[in-house]
């Protein structure tokens, strides 16, 4: 299951371009938590707080407990969308998305490759990773943090495949099953690419061969 971590937040009453922008240049994070048939809610973050929680989980698949003032318990929330700066990595604005124990929701989560491949080890192939994460559907408390392939078995020519993964009770995975999510591959592509440098490096010199003038090379045409 994915770990469950807090967040402090307060209840916003202005909402508005300007007021967000009052906000950030007061250290605080204009944010709003729906769902769960619920009145969407505008909350203000602490920005730095925000932002050191959110480099240490994994955004799609945590349960956040928004803990608000004035409510009586938290609110059990996943990060629906990060708004950024257009070249700045500065937060502008969260979306929350209230979930309810025991209801089903999609989300995705990330996937780990463990161990050294025999056909990279000892056969100089090359591993590629297809697949970075799979669309899941299951209740919160079945969440997983992440799955994990074992990719130390395959040879050249081996992929490991959505069907191979070990899937934790009550998750659904929505990929197909035959999916590929990483191969093995020869290195043949990375051989012929050394071997065209290194004959373009031996080409042999034509002797006799009449460079070209310098001066008149690229000369410019004289006008009238």
């Amino acid at each position: 299951m994915s770990s469950l971590v807090t967040l402090k937040a307060a209840p916003r009453t202005d909402t508005g371009k300007g007021v967000a922008r009052k906000l950030r240049a007061q250290g605080k994070l204009p944010a709003v938590v729906y769902g769960a048939n619920e009145e969407a809610l505008p909350l203000v973050l602490d920005n730095h707080e925000t932002e050191l929680l959110f480099r240490a989980i994994s955004l799609e698949n945590t349960i956040i407990q928004l803990e608000v003032e004035g409510e009586s318990k938290p609110m059990p929330s996943l990060v629906r969308e990060v708004q950024t700066h257009a070249f700045r990595p500065d937060i502008l604005h969260v979306d929350f998305y209230r979930v309810q124990t025991g209801v089903e929701l999609e989300l995705d989560v990330p996937l780990r490759l463990e161990g050294t491949p025999t056909g990279v080890k000892d056969q100089g192939g090359v591993l590629e990773q297809v697949i970075y994460e799979l669309s899941v559907r299951c209740v919160p408390s079945a969440i997983p943090e992440y799955f994990v392939a074992d990719v130390s078995g395959l040879s050249i020519g081996d992929s490991f495949h959505v069907s191979d993964l070990d899937v934790p009770e009550g998750v659904v995975i929505l990929r197909d099953l035959e999916r590929t999510l990483c191969t093995v591959q020869a290195p043949t592509e990375l051989a012929s690419d050394t071997e065209d440098e290194e004959e373009d490096e031996l080409e042999p010199e034509v002797i006799g061969a009449e460079e070209p003038d310098e001066d008149e090379e690229g000369e410019e045409p004289s006008e009238g």
